[in-house]
Parts: structure tokens; sequence; C-alpha cells
């Protein structure tokens, strides 16, 4: 990785894409910290801290702290990325949105602009709900139709703003800018997070204690971040052979190739949904106030992951089973509406390729499908362990960090994938300069 970036940095077209893809970081940084007017940030900070469960650290976590501050990117890109999925979900659902998304470089732009007008309307939903629901608790000091509506703006405004900067990062920068953006979010808190391990575990402990307890911290760290790249880069090549066929004078094909199926073939939206459907219920009986009572109240404790491995109320694990069930349903839903084996089968026969040793058409799609489903199942397995991990040790060392499963998927596979892009780009510097030579 510091072989490539050092290879980059020579490269003065790379170089200037590297640099302003870090002054736009500085950028998003920087606004993170600029207050919404009128908003009392010691009354939110207060409300945060007050609650119980895992939902508002993960969306903070993911705003980069903004959240937490409430500034004018207190909604950060979230609304983008909740757009980006409704639309692709939207994708085949609705026939027309599929014959767009199958018309080339018009139809993506399309899908571009409409995901565009979607996230600002969600940013503008949630604003309101916020400045509203918020500000009649104290969160506004002053709570009139003027600061509401300012504060509506401002964060409407903010969400649109990271929205532009993420696809000025992906046009004049390096790296998928969104996920650049989200990147250096969740990096952000990383020092932070650090900081409240050693105060808990490593501060104020005997010599040999501090050593074998930071040596044990760093070891769980490494861990996971080995199992997230394995998690990652693992893959299943399917041979493909292209039987010869003549064309005017010529035998043309012959030739084989692979096709790559990714073990987590859904990345890191299985958790993220998994997660948004357990603390959803959380999350509205907090803004609106309500604790519950008897059964209901069992049933939240039971969905908040922070009352899971404790050893004081083991029946609240129960909600671990929900978790880990519906992160495996939700890794072999989302891989059945992006990856079709049928359509991929027709291909193949449509342009001479077969699986060797499968016939080719409805075999193939059995067989292709008979190898995802086993695939899927290895991933899913391996998400549930990423996933699972920071709630056991959230449960028995009340070890509480950002940086848990879901955020260094994230982490490991935008790096790789920036990195391949920039090799790509090197790449391709180097056969235009061996073609002008």
């Amino acid at each position: 990785m510091f072989k490539t970036l050092r290879n980059a940095l020579k490269i003065k077209e790379i170089r200037t894409k590297i640099l302003y893809t870090l002054l736009m970081l500085v950028v998003i940084r920087l606004g993170s910290q600029l207050p919404v007017p009128g908003v009392d940030r010691n009354y939110f900070a207060n409300w945060f801290a007050a609650q119980s469960g895992d939902a508002f650290n993960f969306f903070d976590a993911f705003t980069g702290g903004s959240f937490l501050n409430m500034s004018v990117f207190a909604l950060n890109i979230t609304p983008y990325i909740t757009s980006s999925i409704i639309m692709q979900l939207m994708t085949i659902a609705i026939p027309k949105l599929e014959e767009m998304q199958k018309d080339g470089e018009e139809g993506r732009k399309k899908i571009v602009s409409i995901t565009r007008y979607v996230t600002v309307g969600l940013a503008l939903i949630e604003s309101t709900a916020m400045a509203i629901g918020f500000g009649r608790n104290g969160l506004l000091q002053d709570f009139n139709a003027l600061n509401v509506i300012t504060v509506i703006t401002a964060l409407t405004a903010g969400s649109a703003v990271l929205m532009w900067i993420g696809e000025r990062i992906t046009e004049n920068g390096v790296g998928n800018g969104i996920s650049i953006v989200l990147i250096i979010n969740i990096i952000s808190r990383i020092p932070q997070d650090i900081a409240g391990l050693f105060e808990q575990f490593v501060k104020n402990q005997a010599i040999a204690v501090a050593v074998l307890r930071a040596i044990i911290i760093i070891a769980i760290i490494l861990f996971m971040i080995v199992l997230v790249i394995l998690l990652n880069s693992g893959e299943r090549k399917i041979p493909v052979q292209y039987s010869k066929k003549v064309q005017g004078r010529r035998m043309v094909g012959g030739q084989s190739t692979n096709i790559p199926l990714r073990i987590n073939t859904a990345g890191v939206i299985p958790i993220i949904f998994a997660s948004s459907i357990m603390e959803f219920p959380l999350i509205i009986c907090s803004l609106l106030g309500v604790s519950g009572k008897g059964f209901g109240a069992e049933v939240l404790k039971t969905l908040n992951s922070g009352n899971w491995f404790k050893s004081a109320t083991p029946v609240y694990s129960i909600g671990l089973l929900i978790y880990v069930l519906l992160v495996v349903f939700f890794a072999y839903f989302y891989t059945s509406i992006t990856f079709n084996p049928m359509m991929l089968s027709d291909d193949m026969k449509k342009n001479g390729g077969f699986v060797p040793g499968i016939r080719p058409g409805k075999p193939t799609t059995e067989y292709l499908q008979k190898i995802l489903n086993y695939i899927i199942f290895i991933g899913a397995c391996g998400l549930t362990i990423v996933g699972v991990l920071p709630f056991l040790f959230n449960g028995v060392f009340n070890a509480r960090v950002s940086f848990g499963g879901t955020s260094l998927i994230i982490i490991v596979s935008v790096i790789l994938e920036t990195i391949k892009q920039v090799e790509s780009q090197m790449l391709v510097r180097n056969y235009k300069g061996f073609l002008n030579d």
C-alpha cells in the first residue's frame, strides 16, 4: 500500500488528485465543527449521553461526531446512503427504473439525478423532524418559527453540500467520493475511542497488567482487521470456456476465463439493514419520549444491543439471535436482487460460453445458484462474527467503541478499492506513455 502511494505521488496528475481529495477532507472536518445557529449544544450532548441504545452511537460514528456536535453537517451523507439503497431496491421493483439502468451512461445519469432529489427530500424530512422534535424539548435556545426554519435549512444544506463534495471527489480526486467522505468520518472518531480504551483498561494499572491488556486490545483489533480483509478479498472463481466459431475467414473464441464470485457479495449492507431494523423501535420510542411498560419494555430491552451478553440479564441476549438471523437473511436477500444467475447463464450461452462439465442453460443456472448459496452462507457467517464481536466486548467488558464490525468493513473495503483505483490510473498512464513514445 505504501509503495503504491509513494509511486503515485511521483506522478503529477495523480498527485494533484490526491491533494485535491485531501483538501476536500479538510473542508469536511472544518464543516463538522461549525454549529447550527440557535442550537443549545450542551443540551444535545446531555440528551445523547442519556441514551442507552447504540443506535445513536452508530449514527454519530457515521457522521464523524457531527451529529453529537450538532454541526451543519449533522445529517452528513446518511440521507444519500439511504437514498442510494432505496434507488437500488426500486430499480428491481420498478420496470422503468430497470430500463434506465440498462440504458448505458444516459440511464445512469438519470438515476443519479433522481438519487440527488431523493437525498434532498430525505434530508428535509429528517431535519424537520429533528428541528421540531428536539426543539420542543430544549434543543433550540428559542423555539420559534425562525429558529426551526434556520435549523432545517442548515441541516438540509449541509447534507446537500457533502453530497456535492463527494461527487467532486469522485470526478477530480481519487476513489469513490461518497465512500471517502464516510471513511474520514469514521476514522476521525478512532483516536477518541483508542483514548477511551486506554483510560478504561490500561491507565492506572500495574505495568505488567497494563502491557498485557494493551497487547490483548491490539491483538483483538488486528484479528478483526485481518478477518475483514479476508472477507472482502475472498472469492470463488467459476471457470468459463468459450467455444470457437468462424467469423469471416477467421476462427475466433476458444479462450478461457473465469467468473469471480465474492465471498462477501452483499458487503456491509446486511449489517446496516439488520442494525436499522433492530434499532428503529428504540429510536422512535426515544424521540417520542416513550419508555414502554410491562411486556413492551422487555421487548425494547431485548432489541437494545447494549443489554446483550450481560451476565446479570442473559434473557435479553435473545435479541442477538434475532440480529444474527436478520444478517443472514439480508445477506441472501440483497445478493438475490443484485446478482441474477439466470441472466448470467443466458449471457454466457449467447456468447458461446459454458462452465466445463456443466451443460448451458438451466443446468448452468442451477450450478451457479448452488455455488452462490454456499458462498453467501460463508460470507454471512463471517459478517456475523465481525458484527457480533463488538457486542460481546461491550456486554462482557463494557468496551464501547465506534469502530465496530460495520465501520471496519467500510474502512477496509474503501481503502482497498481506492488503492486498486490508484494502481489502475498508474497503469493507464504507463500505457499512454508507452503509446506516445
